[in-house]
């Protein structure tokens, strides 16, 4: 493999402040009831749908201590044919993998959007679109320059 800068050292300032928003991310979660766990599988689930080691290895490890139980984990990529997960959890991987397959299909489909709207309040809703939305930036950071995974996490 090539090796590439890492933006994230070579431009520090400006990745602290998508850090910086993730957490702010986080307190609104708080702020408005969205579990961490629906974020975490949120997260997980996008970096996989976009190829990113880096940030499926991060959030799979910070799923387990939101509480995603190490089984939802094993089969987080078949999520649809499991019973594993709650309603607000399936609507929210739906719509993460909707956000991360606009380059194909130039849409989140009403069907999905519906459901998620059902499944949340407008401000639950809005913290779910900005954590999926701030994922696929760093996913397409950390896929585009490389990033290593950790030795250990």
């Amino acid at each position: 493999m090539t090796h590439r800068s890492q933006a994230t050292d070579v431009l520090p300032e400006t990745f602290k402040r998508l850090v910086a928003l993730n957490s702010h991310i986080g307190r609104e979660a708080d702020e408005h009831g969205v579990d961490h766990r629906v974020l975490e599988l949120v997260k997980t689930r996008a970096s996989q749908v976009n190829g990113c080691g880096y940030c499926t290895d991060l959030h799979a490890h910070d799923a387990l201590a939101a509480g995603v139980t190490q089984r939802q984990l094993n089969v987080l990529a078949a999520w649809r044919e499991t019973e594993l997960f709650s309603e607000q959890e399936r609507a929210a991987l739906a719509l993460a993998e909707a956000m991360s397959r606009l380059s194909q299909t130039q849409e989140v489909a009403d069907d999905v959007w519906d459901t998620a709207a059902k499944a949340f309040t407008d401000e639950q809703l809005a913290v779910v679109v900005w954590a999926a939305g701030l994922i696929q930036t760093f996913n397409a950071i950390n896929v585009a320059i490389h990033r290593p995974l950790p030795a250990e996490r």
